[in-house]
Parts: C-alpha cells; structure tokens; sequence
C-alpha cells in the first residue's frame, strides 16, 4: 500500500534523559506518570485553552495520548515473542528511495542467516497505519529504511513511542534520520540530525569499528574501506550515544560543518525503555550488497531484536562520576597531597601517590649552590583508604628538587620522582621509590645520584620504616641543568621492574630541536648533549631500565634486554645491560599490559614551536607501544624516524650532515659507549603545535622537507602547544569483580594516552593494530574529555592515571602551579553507573538465549 504525501506537525515532547539505562516503564508506570502529569494540568487550569498553547500541557496531552496507544496497542511487556519479527518501514513523503528495494531484500536475507536461534522474519510496509495497529506488538523491532520528512501523525508518532516505552526495538538507516523532524522524541531517538549541507556525492571513506565487542561492529575490520554518502551532523552526538563507528574525516571531503575528526556513522542507546541503533551509511543501493555491510546490520537487528546483549552505554559521558577523594592541603601543610607526581592503587584498594618534592607556597625554596640547602625539599607519600576515605601520611624522604622555577639553568625537576608497589606487597609490604637524595648531592660539581630504593610498609602503622631502604640501582646525573627527569616505574608478569629515567639535558642551547650541543659543559660534564645521555649505550639517563628485583635487594638482569653489559664490540666495556630502551628523553609515564608484557611509554620533547629546514622536526611529544628491546631515537631521530642535523665540535653553531635513523653513529666528543648504536625505530604518536603525527615529503635521502606548508598531519585526533606527553595505562576488564563502579569490558584492551594539559591535547583512548606494531599508528581514537573532565573545575593537569582493583580509574590532578602544590592538586576517582548489557537476560527472544545469558 502507498502512502499518501502527507505533512502534520508532530506535537512537541517534554526533554528526555536518555544517557542512563533506563528501567522500562511497565504500563502502570506509564498510568501513574499521565495522572501526574494531567493533575498537574488540571490545577493550573490549563485543560480548557488552546491545544498546544503551553509546554506543560502539550506534555500532559502527549503522555497521555502515549498511554492510550499503549492500551490499544497491547503494549505490556518487551514487543513480539520467540518467533522474531522484524517490521520495515519505508514511509516517504515524495519519490521512494532506490535503496528500499535492495534495502528490504538484503534485511530478508540477514533474517535468515546464522544459527536458527537468530533467525527472525520481515514485513515491510509504506503505511503509517502500522504504528496504531495491535500488530505492531508483535514485532520485535522497527525498522526505519527512509521516511525523510513528517511520515507519522501525532497518534501513529505516539504507537511508535509506546512501542519503544514497552521494551521494542528500533533501528534507523541512513534517511531516517530526516524523519519527523519537528519532533523532539524522534530526534532523541535517532541521536542527531544530519546537517543540510552534507555532501551528496558518494565517495570512499574509511569507517573505524572502535566497538569490538557489539554485534553489529565485532566481526568488521577495524578500518573499513566503503563508498556512500556521508552526513555531516547538525550536533555532534559523541558523549550522548554509544558510538560504535566513526568516519574518519580526512580520507573523503566532508565539505562544511564536518565537525572536526570525530564523525559518528553508527551509533546506539537505550532509549526511553527501548534498544535504538542508528546507521548513516546505508545511502547507496549498492550498500546493501555489501558483505560487510549486511554484517554490521545483522548485528544491529541481533540487538535490537533481542536476540543477542550489547553495551550501548560504555560510551555515554553521563554514565561516568568523576569524584575528588582529597580535600585541599591544610595552610601551610601537606596533610592530603604533596606536588603530585605518580599514583599506584595496591591490591587491597588503598592507593598510594607521591609528591616530588616541592611545597606550598609558603614553602622556602633555596636555588644558591654555596647554600648547604639548595633544593632541599620533602618527597612525601601519601595513602589514601577508601574505607575510611581518609588519608594519611606513609613517609617523607629528603630529596634534591626544590629550587622552584626560572629557566632551564636554575628550576630542577628531580625529587621523589616514582612509586611502585611490589608484586607480592601484600605479603611483604615492599615498596619501590625512585628518588634523588639531598644527602648525595656534589654542590661543587653539581652532580646527585638517582636511586630506586625499597621500603618496607609497617602494616600496624601504615608508615614507611625509614631504616628498611634497601637500594637496588643508583647512577649519577648532572643537576646543573633541568629538567626531563622521567620517573615512571611498571612491573611485568614476570616481576620484572621497568624503570623510567630523563635525561635532563637543557635544550636551550639548541633553540628548541635536538639536545646535541657538545659545548656547554660544567666541571667537565656536559649538560647541553642528549648524546652523553639518552643517546648513550654506556649511561642510564634517557633510557627505560628493566631489571628483575631479588629478595635481598639485589637485583639480576632478564633475557632480552638491549644489552647484556658483556658485548665486546669497539673495545668492550662500552653497554650497560639494565637498558631495555635507549633514546627516550622524559618518560615520565609508562605502563605494562601484563597479559601481552607489551609496554607502553610517553614521553616530553624538546622546546622548538616550528620544523626547521636547517635542524629538523619541531618539538614531538611521543608515545609508542613497544614490544621489544630498541632504539626509540632521541636525539638523533624523532616521530616517524624524522632526522636531526649533527652538530659537533670545534662550532655547534654549524649544521653538519643529517642523522641516518637505519644506521645511527653516536659522535658526540662526550659518548663513553658505542659510536655505532642501535637503529632508530619509528613511534606510534608524535605531536606538534600544528598537530598529530606531523610529516613531510622526503627527498631521495630520506630528508623530510619540514616545510610547513607541506605538512601532512596523520593524526588529526590531536594537538599540542604547551604539551607534556602523560602516557596511561591499557584496560584490562575483570570479569569476576563486582565492584561497584568498575569501568565496562568495551575499554578492555584500550590504551589510554593523555597530556598533562587539556584543552586540544591528547585525552583519548586507542585502539593499535594487531602484529608489528613499530611506528603504526592507532586505527582508532576516542576522547575521554567528557569521561575524564577537563577544565578549572574538573581534572585540568592530569599527571598519572591508573585502573585500580575495583576497576575504577585513579588520576592525579597536578594544580595549577609549577614546582609546587595548590588547591587544585588532588587525587579523583572516576567510576562507571551505566549499568548491565540491555537487553535483560530474562527479556532475550530465544529461550536457549537467556539461559546462556545468565551463566
């Protein structure tokens, strides 16, 4: 039957809160939500104006016209039964879409795909009637195919929201989107509205499937090569819906209004009692003939039919808390936070976190060497209990690293810069810090030594016992100059310890770009030359160390380190077997996957705003996920193996040939290990002022241009400025905890990169691909800005994060100063309410279905 073009405004609707998993509203619930509302009319003696002259009223009239189609519909528990139904709509108010004949054919055949248990038939029909028919109870979900334009009067519009009320299903394609568009239900249902300025050309795009545990994404490539038409939205919808895929922007024109780099195409939610899913591909006839296609709606159907569970509330902002758990310091005290500076949850649900070594405020900071007291400040740490939700504090060190700020020659960055619980701290009470004593400092030659050191946790008094230090490694830095001290500490699941060293090099003295000035020297220690450092295979600084901890406090080296220490190339003498990755600069955060053992690091670049075509790339600050032992290449290489020019002397101030990243010499006059070094490997993220994954033609050397107009950004998902790489942890989601507030498996096997700013830099979680993953780049990024808060009010300067045993995520909030602590420093927790996967086990069609669900 062919509708008659038709236009009737549809009545206006009250604003829903469908960020929350709502309880389905039985038709009691719904009797006493209308009685409400309409006594609520009654008192204010509005029944008798006007139809639709008030908002109160309209709501009151809708809710009850809602009720009434509810009853006449039938509509008392989850629509259609074992038998699954499925109806198609495609309703138009003028020329029917040639994507509905292929459209119903290819729903059909999906229908009858698959185990019989997730079979279901089709209708499909053209007539609105349907939705104020009783038949429509027995349906399990509604397909919206088209239906551009004002396809459903108040009353069939209401059937549709009853339906939905009592637990149905719905799916919306492409057009449908465009349907009822005076409506403020509908819109809510679909999740957005396309933009009128949407390209209608089709092209190929690429779709990224960064759900991969929904049925409708889980069996599709991550990136998914596709033609159609794309809509831009009038509003964005991340944060409001479950996205399940996104386009990405910069493999098709988007023409105007595209929105930036995160375009939701495929989407979902429980809404308003029901299952909704929303797809804006689907826009050509040849769509759906697509095998991947047919899958990703087959998945759809599965969920809004009820025959298979889905989370559709992961990622929905809404459903997160984020809670401040410490209260602003006493004045003049540190009673609930030093500067911050690293966190680690223990087994039992304490957390643990430190302060480096700045005070308040009020603090005396001393910066003259001939002072007995020069950077003398107070490592504290802190524990919080979320029993008591209380802290208290475990201990203080004395460390080197309170000479406040000023430049690169006078602030310092050491301090208690690393915290690490021991694998089996629960028996033993161990706890691993990486510190600066004051007591080692040389003020005449301005050199410390760096330590990582165990203590013992006393269980009676919750204190650190001062007199346990058991040192496992300690090396000598310089502290002439600041700052990059790296600090970050992880364990694998073989109990090896992973440790994070800077190499606080100034980079002053190179403008900005690499840290390779061999000139500027103190006593005879260079303090201007990453090469001495990072760059170095005979020096631990700039480096990430990996050593197996003993119970006596020594400690042995594992297999497959970069060196073993004994390699007699050019001499012998020349490694150091603790280094697992050379050529890091400020690996301030790293972390461990330890169901891969992979490792994931961040780190901070040096100061250049700008590519220079004389010394190369501008500042990159770098995360990579790595796999191996290697060569991460700072200061001869950066981001995608981008090369620096040498520098040597007797005139630093002379550029001198490229650096070849595959076949590296270290020539620095002040290099005590190898000249022939390891290959620079390529990173996986690496960012700029000008923004993410910067590149740049090559000439037949290899040399990018680093001209700026030239410039191809491969990362579009971020960008930096005043940036300071904050790497995060990899979600590894728990199937047998229960507690409350545990984030939802759809993050497992994310990894989480952040900036200690926000703003336009990095808050996302990743999604890498499979296999080699030396210098790929993420298939797939998500902000966690509305997860994770930024701005004054929230968690503006994140300086760790970490997944605790309950499966909540613990962050650090810096402040708001430098080289101290404020009001704003503080310990958050952020948890997850959005509730179990819908539908519910005892609601799924297929009986064998629900008692699979509830095992």
């Amino acid at each position: 039957m062919r509708l008659t073009p038709h236009h009737r405004p549809s009545l206006p609707r009250g604003p829903r809160t469908p960020g929350r998993n709502p309880t389905r509203r039985r038709p009691a619930a719904r009797r006493r939500r209308t009685a409400a509302l309409l006594t609520g009319a009654l008192a204010a003696g509005l029944l008798g104006a006007p139809a639709f002259a008030d908002p109160g009223h309209d709501r009151a009239e809708r809710a009850a016209l809602v009720e009434r189609m509810a009853e006449k519909l039938e509509l008392s528990g989850p629509p259609g039964g074992e038998d699954a139904k499925v109806l198609v709509f495609h309703g138009a108010t003028g020329e029917e879409s040639p994507t509905v004949n292929p459209g119903i054919a290819a729903i059909e055949k999906i229908g009858q795909q698959g185990p019989a248990g997730e079979h279901f038939t089709v209708q499909a029909t053209d007539n609105p009637a349907v939705f104020t028919k009783p038949r429509l109870n027995t349906f399990n979900a509604v397909v919206f195919l088209t239906g551009d334009g004002d396809v459903l009067d108040p009353e069939q519009e209401a059937g549709l929201e009853a339906y939905m009320e009592a637990g149905g299903g719905f799916l919306g394609i492409h057009d449908a989107a465009r349907a009822e568009p005076y409506s403020e239900w509908f819109t809510g249902l679909i999740g957005a509205r396309p933009d009128p300025k949407s390209p209608a050309d089709v092209q190929r795009a690429v779709v990224e499937t960064g759900d991969r545990q929904h049925p409708a994404t889980k069996d599709l490539p991550v990136e998914w090569k596709r033609p159609d038409t794309w809509f831009n939205w009038q509003k964005n919808p991340s944060g409001s819906v479950h996205t399940v895929a996104r386009v990405r922007t910069n493999s098709y024109r988007p023409g105007e209004n595209a929105g930036g780099w995160d375009h939701p195409v495929s989407w979902c939610r429980d809404y308003d009692g029901g299952r909704s899913f929303y797809t804006a591909m689907g826009g050509t006839a040849s769509s759906y003939a697509e095998a991947d296609f047919r899958t990703h709606l087959r998945g759809a159907l599965l969920w809004t039919s009820r025959l298979a569970r889905a989370d559709c509330q992961a990622g929905i902002s809404a459903n997160y808390t984020a809670e401040r758990l410490t209260r602003p310091n006493q004045p003049g005290t540190s009673d609930q936070i030093g500067e911050p500076h690293g966190v680690v949850p223990a087994p039992d649900g304490r957390v643990f976190y430190i302060g480096r070594g700045g005070g308040d405020a009020s603090a005396p900071v001393v910066t003259d060497w001939n002072d007995p007291d020069v950077g003398k400040g107070t490592g504290q740490v802190h524990i919080w209990d979320p029993e008591t939700k209380k802290v208290s504090l475990a201990g203080e060190l004395t460390v080197f690293g309170n000479k406040g700020g000023g430049d690169e020659l006078v602030k310092n960055e050491e301090g208690l810069l690393g915290i690490e619980l021991d694998p089996d701290f629960a028996r033993n009470g161990w706890v691993y810090l990486h510190w600066t004593p004051h007591s080692t400092i040389d003020r005449d030659a301005h050199m410390a030594e760096r330590r990582v050191s165990r203590f013992t946790l006393d269980p009676e008094t919750d204190k650190l016992a001062m007199d346990s230090e058991k040192v496992l490694l300690k090396w000598p830095v310089q502290i002439h100059s600041c700052c990059h001290a790296g600090g970050g500490m992880a364990w694998d699941s073989k109990d090896n310890l992973y440790i994070a060293t800077g190499d606080n090099n100034s980079s002053q003295f190179t403008d900005g770009y690499s840290g390779n000035n061999p000139e500027p020297s103190f006593k005879g220690v260079s303090f201007a030359d990453a090469r001495r450092t990072a760059g170095n295979t005979n020096n631990l600084n700039g480096k990430i160390l990996r050593i197996h901890p003993e119970d006596d406090g020594t400690y042995t080296l594992p297999e497959g380190n970069l060196f073993t220490g004994e390699e007699p190339d050019e001499g012998g003498g020349k490694t150091r077997g603790e280094i697992y990755v050379m050529g890091v600069r400020n690996p301030a955060r790293i972390a461990v996957d330890k169901e891969t053992d992979t490792l994931y690091a961040g780190w901070v670049g040096p100061d250049a705003t700008e590519p220079s075509s004389t010394w190369g790339p501008a500042k990159y600050d770098t995360f990579a996920k790595i796999t191996e032992a290697g060569n991460q290449g700072w200061p001869f290489c950066m981001g995608n193996n981008q090369p620096y020019r040498d520098r040597n002397l007797p005139d630093p101030d002379k550029p001198l040939g490229w650096y070849d990243c595959d076949n590296l010499k270290n020539e620095s006059p002040n290099n005590d290990g190898l000249v022939n070094i390891p290959p620079a490997r390529p990173n996986n993220i690496w960012y700029s002022p000008q923004g993410g994954g910067p590149d740049f033609p090559r000439d037949e050397n290899g040399v990018p241009s680093y001209a700026l107009d030239e410039q191809e950004l491969t990362l579009p998902w971020l960008k930096g400025g005043g940036q300071a790489a904050m790497n995060g942890p990899v979600y590894r989601f728990d199937e047998d905890g229960d507690a409350p507030g545990k984030w939802p498996s759809y993050w497992d096997g994310k990894w989480f990169v952040g900036d200690l700013y926000d703003g336009e830099q990095p808050r996302h979680a990743l999604l890498m691909p499979e296999g080699d993953t030396a210098g790929a780049l993420p298939v797939h990024a998500e902000s966690l800005d509305g997860i994770v808060p930024v701005g004054e009010g929230g968690i503006r300067n994140l300086m760790d994060w970490k997944f605790g045993p309950d499966g909540a995520l613990y962050v650090l909030d810096y402040g708001r100063g430098f080289f101290t602590s404020d009001d704003k420093s503080a310990l958050w927790r952020v948890t997850y309410d959005g509730g179990e996967p819908t539908p519910a086990a005892d609601d799924l069609a297929d009986p064998a279905l629900r008692k699979g669900a509830a095992r």
